[in-house]
């Protein structure tokens, strides 16, 4: 009899300890670091934090125009902001406050949307952030930005607190492997190449990250080489790298876990469109969800590693491939 060895379950992790963990770090050494929140220590992994400085932690209970309001005050009297909430709620309804406020003011308010996508399951539509990239991608001088594993949530907390702005930075819920490389850069309008290939590209942002790579394995195994490129600045995007893929590669795929109006894919498209038109293919959500788990509703916008090689391969069909 022959004896097979069951597959090795890659570890995930949840973003938000690591969130957790450099928000105290920086507290430790920059007593102007100071963390806004909405009734939402628990699911912002604000509890340590709490314990340690309960007099720079502020909760302004479930009223998010007055959380950013809050934070950009404490900005202007010189201290450093980190704001935490939902990302549907900090978005949705404060988007006057982040426009004007923040945006507009130019006050050094670090906005950081919890649980964005579709990370809430259950809970619905309303709960599900995937308008939150459309939206702020509208406002000017706001950098947006998706990490996408452990590191690169590290990297954009540091970046955020070290930049002389405001930006919104999603921290992930749904967890995901580590898939980036430890020195991998970090700088607005700069993607990662992640695997190089030659016939057809892959753009993504964080949870789908990983399953872009699933899915490039699969293809190199059926003869496709394919190129995947993370962008964890949506706004600014590396322009350059697309248009790069555009003339090196037959076709360009997006994939995002938000909605496809005003997203990444819609940023990919714009600029691929008016200086190298390719075929192109944009994966995200389109439409309200049905109810079930996140690991379910991603499954059901097809935002799976099959559902990007699916993708791809009508990419290149529509490239004569």
């Amino acid at each position: 009899m022959t004896q097979t060895s069951a597959p090795v379950a890659v570890p995930t992790h949840d973003c938000r300890q690591v969130f957790a963990e450099e928000l105290i770090a920086l507290a430790r050494a920059d007593e102007r670091v100071v963390v806004v929140c909405n009734d939402s220590v628990g699911s912002s992994n604000l509890v340590g934090f709490r314990d340690e400085f309960p007099d720079r932690l502020i909760n302004v209970g479930i009223a998010e125009q007055d959380l950013v309001g809050v934070g950009a005050g404490l900005a202007n009297g010189g201290l450093i902001p980190f704001v935490s909430a939902a990302g549907p709620f900090l978005t949705g309804r404060a988007l006057e406050q982040i426009k004007a406020d923040c945006a507009y003011s130019g006050h050094k308010v670090i906005l950081c949307g919890q649980s964005p996508g579709m990370a809430y399951g259950e809970l619905g539509p309303t709960h599900h952030s995937v308008e939150d990239l459309s939206w702020l991608r509208a406002i000017a001088d706001l950098p947006v930005i998706v990490p996408t594993d452990r590191e690169q949530t590290r990297a954009a907390i540091r970046w955020a607190y070290a930049s002389d702005g405001p930006c919104y930075v999603r921290i992930p819920r749904f967890k995901v492997p580590d898939v980036l490389p430890v020195d991998a850069p970090f700088e607005p309008g700069r993607a990662v190449t992640l695997r190089d290939g030659g016939d057809v590209t892959v753009v993504a942002i964080g949870t789908m990250v990983s399953r872009a790579l699933e899915a490039a394995d699969t293809l190199g195994a059926e003869g496709v080489s394919t190129r995947v490129i993370n962008c964890p600045f949506v706004d600014p995007l590396d322009e350059e790298a697309i248009l790069r893929a555009a003339r090196e590669t037959r076709g360009i795929v997006t994939v995002e876990e938000a909605t496809l109006s005003g997203g990444l894919g819609a940023a990919v498209a714009s600029v691929v469109g008016q200086r190298h038109p390719v075929p192109l293919r944009l994966l995200g959500v389109n439409g309200f969800a049905p109810t079930g788990d996140a690991a379910f509703l991603l499954d059901y916008f097809g935002l799976t590693a099959d559902g990007i090689r699916m993708a791809v391969v009508d990419v290149l069909g529509s490239a004569g491939v």
